[in-house]
């Protein structure tokens, strides 16, 4: 009974993980309209079904940090109403979150979620050293690492367009707008109609800007935008990669499905959540953090897929949401567009993460006890 449980909650996990995260990747492709809400998910949950899959030979290593043994006692770690209470808190707040727009991690719910079980379950045998230095510091570097690299790459990019002498065509929408005069008199109703010009006056970050000239004989726009979509799924697929063995190693611990059917089955209810379930949190990271244009996401994007893939080759579970954001707000920062309350509120859900995580999971530990 606790293993059928085990599946459904890990498998409710890995959908919230899909719904909340799979847009993250391609974030950067919807808010600088490079391309359109539809195709940036699609693209984005293929290439997060990929990395899933790449994780069967790239990312073991995430397989043993997110067991809990070396945080609990082994004895505690491989227990049935541990993992289970684990995947119930974890899932149970990254679907809150996705309710209400927040992108959160599901790191960091996991993190949260080993923590209020295993207080209980372990008798608050917390190993707190590794805690801090496994789970916590990455969690906290990761964004600000972000936020300094990706200004750093936003500047360097653009000092070698001015360099190669690459300029921006800008340009102003006119259109046309009819206005229409009545006059009501007795029975008498008369119209006149007049069409007059108009000029569309938008804010900066609304405004697009496309690259003048070619690349190796190829034009720049066109190099540019094939390059962000490539860097997109780059991003995703590192997500993926990252994010799939941290979820299957609540079904690997006790050997419900081997370790590849667990690496699959995870990654497929991934990409189902993200396809039925991304729409609020898309807006908050396509359109909320900052104005961006072509070169600005393609810069975002070149960090966090870095970031995240050296990450996971390195066995450190950071948080793609982290990178992502700070990422973002990086860039946002270097052009004077980022919205700071906006990215005040997801730093706030992040704090709120933790607490909320482990509380759920206490509770479902503690009601599981008595099933």
């Amino acid at each position: 009974m606790l293993s059928f449980l085990l599946l459904a909650a890990t498998c409710l996990l890995a959908y919230s993980n899909g719904a909340n995260d799979n847009f993250k990747g391609v974030a950067s492709l919807f808010g600088s309209e490079t391309t359109g809400y539809k195709t940036a998910l699609v693209w984005g949950t293929a290439t997060t079904f990929l990395g899933s899959v790449a994780s069967l030979l790239l990312a073991r290593g995430l397989l043993e940090a997110f067991s809990g043994k070396g945080l609990i006692p082994a004895s505690v770690a491989g227990g049935e109403l541990f993992l289970l209470s684990v995947a119930l808190g974890a899932g149970g707040t990254v679907i809150l979150a996705t309710a209400l727009g927040f992108p959160i991690s599901t790191t960091h719910s996991l993190v949260g979620a080993i923590v209020g079980a295993g207080l209980l379950a372990a008798a608050g045998q917390i190993d707190t050293a590794v805690l801090v230095s496994t789970f916590v510091v990455p969690l906290v570097a990761s964004p600000l690492v972000a936020i300094l690299m990706a200004a750093f790459v936003y500047r360097m990019l653009r000092r070698l367009r001015l360099h190669l002498g690459l300029q921006k065509d800008d340009c102003v929408c006119v259109g046309q707008t009819e206005s229409v005069a009545v006059r009501v008199g007795g029975f008498a109703t008369m119209a006149r109609g007049s069409v007059t010009p108009r000029v569309t006056v938008q804010p900066a970050h609304r405004c697009e800007s496309r690259y003048a000239g070619h690349c190796v004989g190829i034009p720049c726009q066109r190099l540019l935008d094939t390059g962000h979509f490539i860097s997109a799924g780059v991003v995703s697929f590192a997500r993926g990669l990252n994010d799939t063995p941290k979820i299957a190693a609540l079904l690997a611990i006790v050997h419900i499905v081997n370790i590849e059917g667990g690496l699959i089955l995870v990654g497929i209810a991934m990409a189902v959540g993200g396809l039925l379930n991304a729409r609020k949190v898309a807006i908050t990271l396509g359109q909320k953090i900052t104005g961006m244009n072509h070169g600005q996401g393609f810069a975002a994007n070149m960090t966090t897929g870095f970031l995240v893939i050296w990450a996971s080759r390195l066995g450190l579970p950071v948080s793609t949401t982290h990178v992502s954001v700070g990422a973002l707000f990086g860039i946002g920062l270097s052009t004077g567009q980022a919205n700071v309350a906006t990215v005040r509120n997801v730093v706030l859900s992040w704090v709120v993460t933790l607490p909320c995580a482990a509380a759920l999971a206490a509770i479902a530990y503690q009601v599981g006890q008595f099933l």
